[in-house]
């Protein structure tokens, strides 16, 4: 792996520890398994109806190129692999890479794994349709350098997804003390508060980056049903954005 300028080896070495759980439902990534159908919604909703595809169809990403960066263990890498895309999932964590991959073959899916940064993607000339970037940019050490290759990333006309986790008294206590602490969900200092951008930051960053934003939604969990839905007002803790690269 090369070009590491933005990636943070203490943020990396977190996840490696990690990295057998991810396909465990009840393990260290319930928060992503519960909230996976609601991302997934998003993503192929805003894929959808950037590059005009009928999701009642067979396969209607076929023909796009779609990066997942900080992939994980493939949990949406598998789903965009279903609906008809030629998906690289990337990560810097060498770990993830070997589970991700097993889960694929298993899965009878083909999925382009590898151990690598958004840098060194970018600087190998790679170019996709779409650049997924979940739950990332609050780890790595430089925000806006990460941006900026995610944006070499694209093709013109590309489209950037990218969600994180809100910066306020609300997310502290959710994300950290509730998530970590009272839940036991993650493993404590999974995330740092200090770390975490408003979605107004965020914005600002995409288009220093080179991006256009064009949407953000909330992610909201509801204790009561178990269940996280999208919401239009609501980015108090975890949100999502879409940004285009211009054509």
């Amino acid at each position: 792996m090369q070009s590491t300028g933005t990636i943070d080896p203490a943020e990396v070495a977190k996840f490696e520890a990690m990295a057998a759980d991810w396909w465990d439902p009840d393990g260290k990534f319930k928060p992503l398994h519960m909230m996976n159908p609601v991302r997934l919604d998003y993503v192929t909703r805003q894929v959808a109806a950037e590059f005009d595809r009928d999701l009642s169809g067979d396969r209607p990403f076929a023909g796009l190129r779609v990066l997942d960066i900080g992939c994980g263990g493939g949990l949406l890498c598998e789903p965009m692999a279903r609906l008809g895309a030629e998906v690289v999932g990337a990560d810097a964590a060498e770990r993830n890479i070997p589970v991700a991959r097993i889960h694929a073959e298993q899965s009878g899916l083909r999925i382009d794994y590898r151990h690598t940064t958004a840098e060194a993607l970018a600087e190998a000339g790679e170019r996709f349709d779409v650049v997924l970037n979940m739950e990332v940019v609050e780890h790595v050490a430089d925000p806006l350098s990460y941006l900026s290759a995610c944006h070499d990333l694209l093709r013109p006309g590309g489209l950037h997804l990218c969600s994180t986790i809100n910066r306020n008294p609300k997310s502290f206590a959710m994300a950290i003390v509730g998530a970590e602490y009272v839940m036991r969900w993650l493993p404590r200092g999974t995330h740092e508060w200090h770390r975490f951008i408003t979605p107004d930051e965020l914005f600002d960053l995409l288009r220093r980056a080179g991006l256009d934003p064009v949407d953000r939604k909330g992610y909201v969990f509801n204790p009561v049903s178990w269940q996280w839905r999208i919401s239009d007002r609501d980015l108090s803790v975890n949100y999502v954005t879409a940004a285009l690269r211009p054509a």
